[in-house]
């Protein structure tokens, strides 16, 4: 599989990453086993998982597969703190909260370090230097290799990144960003994409097929067995089945009947070849899913159909807009 490097940062990730969010829940270590090893033969190297997936359960399954499975030195390993069960508050990006979640998180994932650390997901009750200062002890500790940030909106992104350009000694460049990305969600070309390509980001699309929809198994009904069709992901799929999304879906089912490959295919590789996208992360049930998915390694969409797809799937912008595409 083709590396990229992640955003402006020495950080080269396969360009489609292996996502863990059902791991030690609905994903049991066996079947998890099947799709890292289907992932590391298919040359995939990033794997993306966080500290409240399964709370910890994600992470101790990965970390049991590391090293016994697949070499250390061979995957990439991103995870993520700052989101907790609380439902008080659910968001908690101090410095003490961070550094301690770190430390677990490295115990659940048997490993001295993970390759990429970001925070979850923006605190508006903690100072942003205090959250910026836990990344830039993370990587002087050595506990991370990199650092980024996920579910930041534009303005959060370009503050977070730019105080960490402010004082280049000292303080860890952010390298990436993760954030909802898709031909049913385009909303991060309206700031955040702008802010990822002015500032050298690498952004990591997660739900990259419209959280199952573009594949096109709801197009006539919820399929058992489906998330759609789970009590706790019913909810998460269930916005994308409106009648706007279908016409998209159809679109896709189109495209995909006329390169002879499934509409996942063309999805994946519309969201992967989009500008600043580093790595799509991808979410599998099953080993033959995921590999379903990688093998989009040899698709290149046409130009008219990647044009056809931008004018079904596009977002309407009202005052204000960016032109991102001249950036």
């Amino acid at each position: 599989m083709e590396l990229r490097h992640l955003g402006r940062s020495g950080l080269r990730v396969s360009r489609i990453g292996l996502g863990t969010l059902t791991w030690g829940r609905d994903t049991g270590e066996d079947d998890a086993a099947a799709q890292l090893k289907t992932f590391w033969e298919s040359g995939g190297t990033l794997v993306d998982t966080a500290d409240v997936y399964a709370d910890g359960g994600a992470e101790y399954v990965l970390g049991r597969l590391l090293g016994s499975l697949v070499p250390r030195r061979d995957v990439v390993v991103c995870t993520k703190a700052g989101s907790v069960a609380d439902p008080e508050r659910r968001v908690d990006c101090s410095r003490g909260h961070l550094l301690a979640a770190l430390d677990a998180s490295l115990e659940r994932l048997g490993t001295e370090y993970v390759d990429l650390w970001q925070v979850h997901a923006f605190d508006p009750y903690t100072p942003l230097d205090e959250t910026m200062q836990a990344l830039d002890l993370a990587v002087s500790s050595g506990r991370a290799r990199y650092a980024g940030v996920s579910g930041f909106c534009g303005w959060q992104l370009a503050k977070a990144a730019t105080w960490q350009l402010a004082q280049p000694v000292g303080r860890t460049r952010l390298a990436g960003t993760q954030l909802e990305y898709s031909l049913l969600q385009r909303g991060v070309e309206r700031e955040v994409l702008p802010a990822v390509l002015d500032l050298g980001l690498g952004l990591l699309p997660s739900s990259p097929l419209g959280r199952g929809v573009l594949t096109g198994k709801y197009r006539d009904a919820v399929p058992a067995g489906s998330r759609g069709a789970t009590e706790h992901l019913a909810p998460f799929v269930a916005p994308y089945l409106d009648e706007p999304a279908s016409r998209v879906v159809d679109a896709v089912a189109t495209a995909a009947d006329g390169l002879a490959v499934s509409p996942l295919q063309v999805a994946l590789a519309w969201v992967r070849d989009r500008p600043g996208v580093a790595a799509p992360v991808v979410g599998a049930r099953t080993a033959d899913q995921l590999a379903e998915a990688l093998s989009v390694e040899a698709l290149t969409l046409p130009d008219e159909i990647r044009r056809a797809l931008d004018d079904v799937s596009a977002p309407l912008h009202r005052y204000p807009d960016h032109d991102w595409s001249t950036l």
